[in-house]
């Protein structure tokens, strides 16, 4: 049986315009104040207990911030070690000097138990601590000594003569150690100051009052050293006499050390004024009085 072909249905083309722009949103219409939200519950959501602050560099995060960053934050540590140092060392000073005077007192009377042993742990504790914090304080130096001398390289477009392993020599071994800090400190001021490489540094007025401290700190320790292996009674007196004032000078080292540092860093990090922010509002001055709310609002939901 022979079937006729179909035929295809017809097709009807309709055209309609691209999509424009959306329609513009209603404007919002507010309604009338009705007072604080309300709640039927109390809420779950809110900020973190967390205290506010200004995002710091963290020791994980330190191997990605800049040296100068690394400039700022192990100079703070540093200065913190050094400052603990001053404060041993006046006391360890006093308290040789307290002892100087319990032994002049010694000479016509007898002194009871309890001072000479309050004296003798005051002297000891004191040392030990001043001792403890100087070995701190030369290792955080140390420590940041390192991206001092890399931000001085970048600023100034070139690098130092004298490798770190030779500055940590010259910082450890006796009688050099008089120096070469001295020297490798007014080779980073040099630099820092971004003057041009072949010329020969001139240390600053801090920078050499600093040098010739820690000099004249190295030997008093040396002769204080020296001196305690007498062993006539004399000497031994003598001897608190020489700590004291070696104390007191280790003081006046720690204290230029600080200084020197803030220099440094100044001069390697400078802070923006801009970027200062206050903290806390110093004084507000023609503000109008704050108006007072005498009633409810109408309708108001509490």
């Amino acid at each position: 049986m022979h079937y006729p072909p179909q035929r295809p249905a017809p097709l009807d083309w309709v055209a309609t315009p691209p999509p424009g722009p959306p329609a513009p949103a209603s404007p919002r219409r507010f309604g009338p104040y009705l007072g604080p939200p309300s709640y039927r519950s109390t809420p779950r959501w809110g900020f973190p207990a967390l205290a506010w602050r200004w995002p710091t560099s963290v020791a994980a995060a330190e191997s990605t911030t800049s040296a100068t960053e690394q400039v700022r934050t192990r100079g703070r540590l540093a200065m913190g070690a050094l400052v603990a140092l001053a404060i041993f060392s006046v006391l360890a000073a006093g308290a040789e000097a307290w002892r100087y005077v319990l032994l002049l007192s010694a000479r016509t009377s007898a002194l009871p138990r309890g001072t000479v042993a309050a004296s003798d742990s005051l002297v000891v504790t004191s040392a030990f601590a001043s001792v403890a914090f100087g070995i701190a304080a030369a290792a955080l130096l140390l420590w940041w000594l390192v991206p001092a001398r890399k931000a001085a390289q970048e600023i100034a477009g070139y690098a130092s003569a004298r490798p770190m392993w030779q500055v940590v020599v010259g910082v450890v071994v006796p009688g050099i150690n008089l120096v070469v800090p001295g020297a490798v400190v007014a080779e980073l001021e040099h630099a820092a100051m971004r003057k041009p490489g072949d010329e020969r540094p001139s240390p600053s007025g801090l920078v050499r009052t600093w040098w010739i401290a820690l000099a004249v700190g190295g030997v008093a320790f040396a002769v204080t050293v020296l001196w305690r292996l007498r062993d006539s009674v004399q000497a031994k007196a003598d001897g608190v006499l020489i700590s004291a004032a070696t104390d007191l000078i280790a003081a006046a080292v720690a204290v230029l050390t600080v200084l020197v540092v803030l220099r440094i860093s100044a001069l390697l990090a400078p802070v923006d004024p801009d970027s200062v922010r206050l903290m806390r509002v110093i004084s507000v001055d023609g503000a109008p009085a704050p108006e007072l709310r005498t009633h409810r609002t109408p309708g108001a939901q509490r």
